[in-house]
C-alpha cells in the first residue's frame, strides 16, 4: 500500500477518536454545527410525502453528525392492519446488515491472534477440507458432478463473498437452489429447531460455484463465520455478540430473537396486495421468526433484528476509530484494514468490497449522492439501509420492512442523496 495513503488513513481515524463524541447524544432542538436546519426540514418533508403517497407503510430515519443526532423520526405504521403507529424505538429485521456485525466479531478474534485472515477455514471446521467445484448438473434428478478445487476456502474469502459458496433459496443459479434445498441447508433465518453448526456442516459437503477467490458470489459465508466464532471462542454466537459487542455498545435491542418485552415493538413485514399494504405471508421463511419458534439458529449473515439507534451506535464506534462510550472494540489499524479493497476488480466500480462493508470510490463520488470517498454502507433484505462517512462524520439510517412490493419506493436513494446536502 502507498505510504502516504496509509498515513492519511491512520491520521484520519486518530483524529476521529479525539474530535468525535464518544457516545451518540440527542441534540434535541439545539442546532448542530455544520448542519442546515432548513434542509433537514426538506428531508423530513420528502419522507412525509412518501408516507402520504403510500410508497412505504412506515419508516424510521436517523441522521447523526459527529455523535449528535440531528434528525430522528418515525413515520407511518408499524402495522397497517391494526393501525399501530411507527415509533423511534421500533425493532426491524435487519437481515444482511447482520453481516457487518459478524465481520466485527471475526475481527475481534483476529485481533487476539486466533487466526490469520488467509488461514483455510478447514483448519477450524474440518468438514471444509478438499472443497469441490460444481462441473455438471442434471435437472431431471438434481444429481451433479464436481471437480476438485485447486484452492482451500480461507476466512478472507468468507468475509468477502469470494469463497464460491452460494446462498440457497436466493441464489442466482437455479442449480444451486436445488442442490442446497436437497442438502437441507437453512438459509437466512428460521423458526425451526436447527443450529448453525448443523447447517454449516451440511453446507461444507456441497459443491462451490467456482474456485475460491476467482469470483464474487453473494453467499452464506458469514453464516459459516458465525459458527467459526463459536468454535474459536467456545461460546454460542449470540452470547459472544452480547458480551463482546452489544453490551459494551449499549445495543440492548439488537438480538437474533426477541424477548416478551421487545416482541410488541417488532415491525410487521408488509407487501402490496390489491393496491394496499398488507402483512407479508409465510413463504420460504416465516416473518415472525424473531419472536416465535425454536430460537436456536443464529444466522451470521441475516439473522439479527435491531433499531436505528442501536445500529447508529455500532457505526459511530467505527467512526470513532473503534471505541464507543469508553469501550475499545477494535483498533484503528484493524478498521484501516477492513476499509481497504479486499476483492480487487471483482466488484462494483462505484464501490469496492472491504471487510463487512461496501466502500465508496472516486467513481462513486463522481456519480453523486453516495457521500465522500471512503463512505461505508450496506443494507438488508427487508428494506433497511445505512451509510457512514468518516470525512464528514455523517451517519444515515433509514429502516423499513417491506418485501415483494415492487419499485414504487424512492425513499432509499432520496434519503441518502439529501442527507449529504445537509452539511454546510
Amino acid at each position: 500500500m502507498n505510504l502516504k495513503i496509509t498515513i492519511s488513513f491512520l491520521s484520519l481515524f486518530a483524529a476521529l477518536q479525539i474530535s468525535f463524541a464518544q457516545t451518540i447524544i440527542d441534540a434535541g432542538k439545539i442546532p448542530v454545527e455544520g448542519i442546515s436546519r432548513e434542509r433537514v426540514e426538506k428531508l423530513d418533508a420528502m419522507l412525509e410525502d412518501a408516507i402520504t403517497k403510500e410508497q412505504v407503510p412506515g419508516l424510521v430515519a436517523m441522521v447523526v453528525k459527529n455523535g449528535k443526532v440531528v434528525y430522528h423520526s418515525a413515520k407511518g405504521f408499524s402495522d397497517v392492519e391494526s393501525g399501530k403507529a411507527m415509533e423511534k424505538n421500533s425493532i426491524f429485521r435487519i437481515a444482511s446488515q447482520t453481516k457487518a456485525i459478524t465481520s466485527t466479531a471475526i475481527m475481534i478474534l483476529w485481533e487476539e491472534g486466533k487466526f490469520r485472515l488467509d488461514d483455510p477455514i478447514s483448519k477450524f471446521i474440518p468438514e471444509f477440507k478438499n472443497p469441490q467445484v460444481l462441473s455438471g448438473f442434471r435437472y431431471a434428478d438434481t444429481t451433479y458432478s464436481t471437480k476438485p478445487s485447486t484452492r482451500e476456502i480461507t476466512i478472507r474469502h468468507l468475509l468477502t463473498h469470494t469463497s464460491g459458496l452460494g446462498y440457497g433459496v436466493i441464489d442466482g443459479d437455479e442449480r444451486m437452489k436445488m442442490i442446497y434445498h436437497k442438502g437441507g441447508i437453512t438459509d437466512l433465518f428460521t423458526t425451526e429447531a436447527i443450529t448453525i453448526k448443523e447447517s454449516v456442516t451440511r453446507l461444507a459437503k456441497l459443491p462451490l460455484h467456482h474456485e475460491p477467490g476467482s469470483k464474487y458470489t453473494y453467499s452464506e459465508g458469514l453464516d459459516v463465520l458465525g459458527y467459526l466464532v463459536e468454535v474459536i471462542s467456545g461460546m454460542p454466537f449470540d452470547q459472544f455478540l452480547k458480551t463482546r459487542l452489544f453490551d459494551p455498545l449499549g445495543m440492548n435491542d439488537t438480538r437474533f430473537y426477541l424477548n416478551d418485552a421487545q416482541a410488541p415493538r417488532l415491525v410487521t413485514v408488509h407487501t402490496r396486495k390489491d393496491g394496499k399494504w398488507a402483512a407479508y405471508p409465510v413463504t420460504f421463511y416465516d416473518p415472525a421468526y424473531p419472536k416465535t419458534g425454536a430460537k436456536t439458529f443464529f444466522s451470521g449473515g441475516a439473522g439479527l433484528s435491531s433499531t436505528t439507534e442501536d445500529y447508529a451506535k455500532f457505526l459511530q464506534m467505527y467512526l470513532n476509530g473503534g471505541i464507543y462510550n469508553g469501550k475499545r472494540i477494535l483498533s484503528p489499524q484493524t478498521i484501516q484494514t477492513m476499509m481497504q479493497n479486499q476483492v480487487g476488480d471483482l466488484w462494483n466500480a462505484d464501490r469496492y468490497h472491504g471487510i463487512g462493508f461496501g466502500v465508496v470510490t472516486d467513481k462513486g463520488v463522481a456519480m453523486g449522492g453516495m457521500g465522500s470517498k471512503g463512505t461505508f454502507d450496506w443494507g438488508g433484505y427487508f428494506n433497511t439501509q445505512y451509510f457512514a462517512d468518516p470525512q464528514t462524520g455523517i451517519i444515515g439510517l433509514i429502516f423499513k420492512q417491506t418485501s415483494g412490493a415492487g419499485n414504487g419506493d424512492e425513499t432509499g436513494w432520496k434519503f441518502r442523496q439529501m442527507v449529504f446536502t445537509l452539511v454546510e
